[in-house]
């Protein structure tokens, strides 16, 4: 059993030395292979430590020769098991998707730089999941800003350029804050690792309440802007919609979850409910969570570029998550990780969706796109399909979470969260169901296409339908996934 706890250190080390192999090989399909390859066995070794997880709990795995608080150690929970899995399925089946279309949308010679990145992402996001310590998520959170960036910048296009250089500096500006905090968090405590910081804030937090209070401020705004918190997002927009698909997807599913289990980390462990309750931080972070899911919603209506939608939904979605956090309750927290979990099988399927059909029409503008469904009409079926789970359509895991967050601000006598839960929702439909219609209907729309004229081969279509058959299959298992993050949560 020693070795299964040692299999989130491997399924990194795979995804880091991998990388490096890539630029040496230089040829596009070993290099493609090797990066499906690597994320394939991180996501059966991530599969195997989650059932290890749940049927012996939680475990603490030491990274070298020293225990805490002295040497890095790995907090193995439920949660963290749960994002492993998300995290190297999604990533395998948008990297399953880049390797038909990643040749359409960047340049030979970048192909075996591209997937390098890919796997310095997903291995730094893994890296930030499992540490338990608090400045080795600060080293992961900057290699995963600089890959990030280099995905979005890879076009080499003035756009990509433009919106990678914004990307960066506000990334940097989050990151600085973040590492702000943790210099405060050590001057209090002494201590790196989040068990030990805990412990000694839990002796002395009285002593330092205006430090605290600041530290909580740096660790949200910096956390905030790595996350799109609105209004911190403005970054997000661009970089999605002119990055390639692949890395938009990546972006918006995966990425953005990373920093902001890192923030639950953070409060939650680091803090803990008793200190963070007497300052007033969850409300903040409520207040923020409430207007993103509006504001998202209504930014993502007065769009016309198919993939600005999308990014400024990711926007509003962020916004759900936000208010489960601030809602400061077991339930509250729970929807909040559900929610990530929904978002990202489903924000990723529509992401590739919409890639498929800019790929095959050219196009990405949602008038030049009326009349898809007739041309790709299992591609717009499945970004349908997504769409119903975004608005909010029961049994699929947008209804879930919806219905649960809803559930959790009666609990905390708030009723008016409810009303912008509704209206968060009516806004959804306000800007997804204009391009299924426009795409399936309309005599207009229809008009001189051709049935199935622009459809993919199968296996390109392959990854999003397993994505949306995922983000089905946690629809149906909701109440399962929930007790589990539940049980995680202790």
């Amino acid at each position: 059993m020693l070795i299964i706890k040692s299999f989130p250190l491997l399924v990194i080390l795979i995804l880091f030395v991998t990388s490096f192999v890539m630029p040496i090989i230089n040829k596009k399909s070993t290099v493609k292979a090797i990066s499906f390859v690597s994320i394939i066995c991180s996501m059966i070794l991530s599969i195997i430590n989650m059932n290890y997880v749940i049927n012996n709990g939680s475990y603490i795995y030491r990274v070298g020769h020293f225990d805490a608080p002295w040497g890095i150690e790995f907090h193995i929970g439920i949660i963290e098991v749960i994002m492993g899995v998300l995290f190297t399925f999604v990533a395998a089946m948008i990297i399953w998707y880049s390797i038909y279309s990643i040749d359409k949308e960047i340049k030979e010679d970048k192909i075996p730089l591209y997937y390098l990145m890919i796997n310095i992402i997903m291995g730094s996001l893994l890296g930030i999941t499992y540490t338990n310590d608090i400045f080795n998520s600060y080293v992961f959170i900057e290699i995963s800003t600089l890959a990030s960036c280099g995905i979005v910048v890879i076009k080499t296009k003035r756009d990509n350029l433009k919106a990678a250089l914004k990307y960066l500096i506000m990334s940097c500006l989050g990151s600085g804050l973040v590492l702000m905090g943790i210099a405060f968090l050590y001057s209090m405590t002494g201590h790196l690792n989040m068990r030990f910081i805990h412990g000694e804030l839990m002796k002395s937090y009285s002593n330092y309440p205006n430090a605290i209070l600041i530290t909580l401020g740096l660790f949200t705004v910096g956390l905030g802007v790595k996350s799109a918190m609105f209004p911190l997002h403005t970054w997000l927009p661009d970089a999605h919609a002119s990055a390639p698909a692949p890395s938009s997807a990546i972006l918006s599913s995966l990425v953005l979850k990373a920093f902001i289990l890192l923030l639950i980390k953070v409060l939650y462990r680091v803090f803990g409910i008793d200190i963070i309750r007497q300052f007033h931080i969850l409300d903040i972070i409520m207040i923020l969570g409430s207007i993103g899911m509006i504001m998202g919603s209504v930014y993502a209506i007065f769009q016309k570029n198919i993939k600005k939608v999308i990014a400024y939904s990711s926007v509003a979605q962020v916004g759900y998550i936000f208010l489960g956090i601030g809602m400061g309750t077991k339930l509250g927290l729970t929807m909040a990780i559900f929610h990530m979990v929904g978002h990202a099988v489903t924000k990723s399927a529509l992401f590739l969706s919409a890639g498929s059909m800019i790929e095959k029409t050219g196009y990405k503008k949602l008038k030049e796109l009326k009349g898809i469904g007739k041309e790709m009409p299992v591609t717009l079926g499945l970004f349908a399909l997504g769409a119903l789970s975004m608005v909010g359509i029961p049994i699929l895991p947008g209804f879930i979470s919806k219905w649960y967050l809803a559930l959790a601000s009666i609990e905390i006598n708030r009723m008016g969260l409810i009303v912008i839960i509704l209206a968060s929702s009516l806004l959804n439909v306000a800007y997804y169901f204009p391009i299924i219609i426009n795409g399936f209907f309309g005599e207009e729309n229809l008009k001189d296409k051709v049935y199935k004229s622009k459809s993919k081969p199968l296996r390109e279509e392959i990854p999003v339908i397993a994505l949306i058959a995922a983000m089905i299959y946690v629809g149906a298992a909701s109440k399962w996934i929930i007790s589990l993050i539940k049980l995680g949560l202790g």
